[in-house]
């Protein structure tokens, strides 16, 4: 696995509903009413970061191409760093054997092997793919200190990982099931 650290100090917010329009997303009321940085139009600075979700490391396309190519929750998501709401995402209980991809750019992050029951509500793996492209960032929004999580193909935002997973690795990728898309194993003969 690659882990690039990039500081950041970016607002995550949880959507105040499932089916979110463009227009609802985009607007500091509805899905970050306390976040200054959001409501000035800008979510990254790339002047001190060098990094942006609008501005991905290898897969780069407008906005445009991911609000007509992603749901309204996957987009809130993935784009602009949203978090679904605990125990509603369509993997958090899935159980069937196969490869979580980035729902953006069908890169594989994680397999059903190293996945496991947090009791958190999000799906949760102790360990990602091995050389999946991953990068970790500072997130220091809402009075904590948490490491993001994001596609490294794409800037696509994942979750956060937290050291309190099982052995051996320590550690619990929490991401949100609108981040990934699943590709079951072929059946075995």
């Amino acid at each position: 696995m690659q882990v690039q650290v990039i500081p950041g100090d970016q607002p995550l917010s949880q959507p105040q509903s499932d089916q979110l329009s463009p227009s609802q997303i985009n607007s500091a009321q509805v899905c970050l009413p306390s976040c200054p940085v959001w409501a000035s139009g800008r979510y990254h600075d790339d002047s001190q970061t060098g990094h942006s979700m609008d501005s991905p490391t290898e897969t780069k396309h407008p906005d445009s191409y991911w609000r007509g190519r992603l749901t309204s929750t996957e987009y809130a998501v993935t784009r602009r760093g949203a978090t679904e709401p605990a125990f509603t995402g369509k993997y958090w209980d899935h159980k069937a054997q196969g490869t979580y991809r980035c729902v953006c750019c069908a890169t594989p992050l994680f397999s059903s092997d190293q996945k496991f029951e947090s009791g958190s509500g999000w799906p949760s793996w102790w360990k990602p793919l091995e050389g999946a492209q991953i990068l970790e960032r500072v997130d220091s929004a809402h009075g904590m200190v948490r490491t993001e999580i994001l596609c490294a193909s794409c800037d696509a935002h994942l979750g956060h990982v937290f050291p309190d997973g099982p052995k051996p690795t320590g550690l619990r990728y929490c991401v949100n099931s609108a981040s990934l898309s699943f590709e079951p194993s072929a059946p075995q003969r």
